[in-house]
């Protein structure tokens, strides 16, 4: 759920989806991968479907508001600079935006995050580096320019 959470920007209910969607595959293929390890299944089942949801939803912007969930990853957090981290990840594209949850928040190797992303090793960390550039530049106008919230 957690990572669900963090690739939907805390919308739980869509959260919620992907996560019943993964379970339902993983019992469906139970067969196959029981020899194999469900966790790793299942992660890439779940990215899977976030990638099918984002593609099918197309270019639609989502909305980011303070009523949406937000992991606590420590007490010191500043809840403006969560927002503002939020918003930047919902400025990139949706398998950059997997990349960097999946190394950084469910704190995946290279190889792990190519197998669940069913890519080259050299593809996750040329993604992973254009994804932080990308937040680099994006957390950099947000601070340039507070009152806007957005680009």
């Amino acid at each position: 759920m957690r990572t669900a959470l963090l690739l939907t920007a805390g919308d739980v209910h869509t959260a919620e989806d992907l996560v019943q969607t993964a379970c339902t595959r993983v019992y469906v293929h139970w067969h196959r991968i029981r020899h194999e390890g469900a966790g790793p299944y299942a992660h890439r089942i779940l990215v899977n479907a976030f990638l099918d949801e984002r593609r099918r939803a197309g270019r639609h912007p989502e909305v980011v508001t303070a009523e949406t969930f937000e992991p606590r990853l420590t007490d010191e957090v500043d809840p403006v600079d969560t927002l503002a981290v939020r918003r930047a990840l919902l400025e990139l594209a949706p398998r950059q935006r997997a990349v960097l949850v999946l190394r950084y928040f469910q704190d995946l190797d290279v190889a792990s995050c190519a197998r669940i992303l069913d890519c080259t090793e050299g593809t996750v960390k040329s993604q992973t580096a254009k994804a932080l550039k990308r937040l680099k530049d994006l957390m950099s106008e947000e601070e340039a320019d507070p009152a806007t919230g957005s680009t």
